[in-house]
């Protein structure tokens, strides 16, 4: 199950719609998207699948879009997750199509086969151009500036993360009412 909210700071504090993602297909729908409900301030786009990997997009007015991906591997499984997991994020030179999503191996073993090497432990919560792995990616620092430390947006839980986002924003009660 997905949910998908905009949440826009305004002079008068946090404003959430809820937002469905059907027509959305890349980064940029999705930028476009969240500058459409405010092209001067800070719009945040909060994805989540339930207990599976959560996403965040910040948009700053016309600034490039800054993304942060709870697990990496997850995400590359969704729809959704693909619109975030840009070649730019995920380290791989643009427009690689031998790093085809479909084809990567997502279980962090070579040829599927269990077990790990001493080389894959050093490796682990690293992204290469061939595997995604379950590791976070993206601007680690995205909310630092809005209350939320790269140490605690790394600790947080897949579960409840956009609700303690919300919260440490000040936004849990709009968020709710879209929820």
């Amino acid at each position: 199950m997905y949910f998908a909210a905009l949440l826009a700071r305004t002079e008068d504090g946090w404003e959430a719609s809820d937002t469905e993602l059907d027509d959305v297909e890349t980064l940029s729908d999705l930028t476009d998207l969240a500058r459409e409900v405010s092209d001067e301030d800070t719009v945040l786009v909060l994805i989540e699948q339930e207990d599976a990997w959560f996403g965040v997009v910040r948009v700053d007015g016309e600034e490039d879009p800054r993304i942060y991906v709870s697990d990496a591997a997850a995400a590359a499984r969704s729809s959704y997750g693909e619109i975030l997991l840009t070649d730019e994020l995920l380290g791989r030179d643009p427009g690689d199509d031998d790093a085809d999503l479909d084809s990567l191996d997502l279980d962090g073993t070579e040829d599927g086969e269990p077990g790990e090497s001493e080389d894959d432990e050093e490796d682990q919560g690293s992204v290469s151009g061939d595997a995604v792995s379950h590791s976070p990616v993206g601007d680690r620092y995205i909310l630092a500036d809005l209350g939320v430390s790269e140490k605690e947006l790394l600790a947080l839980d897949e579960g409840d993360a956009l609700s303690t986002i919300a919260e440490a924003l000040g936004a849990a009660e709009v968020l709710e009412t879209v929820r």
